[in-house]
């Protein structure tokens, strides 16, 4: 669930929703959520002062309903 829902709003902040990549790496009770987008979208994501992306992993962490833990990452 936090996986679709970290795409959807990802997908809708982006210029180029074709190079976004997001892809989950499970390890037991951890949830690691990889975003890859164009280098033009990455400041989008961000947002001023992180807080877009802040607002994504609190978003993230919430659709786990606490019995995952969950971590957003913007790679380059």
């Amino acid at each position: 669930m936090p996986l679709e829902l970290v795409t959807f709003v990802v997908q809708n902040l982006v210029e180029d929703p074709d190079a976004l990549e997001v892809g989950a790496e499970r390890n037991g009770r951890s949830v690691r959520i990889e975003i890859r987008c164009a280098p033009g979208d990455a400041g989008r994501v961000i947002g001023r002062n992180g807080r877009i992306i802040n607002a994504v992993r609190t978003l993230a962490r919430a659709a786990a309903d606490g019995r995952q833990r969950v971590d957003v990452h913007l790679l380059d």
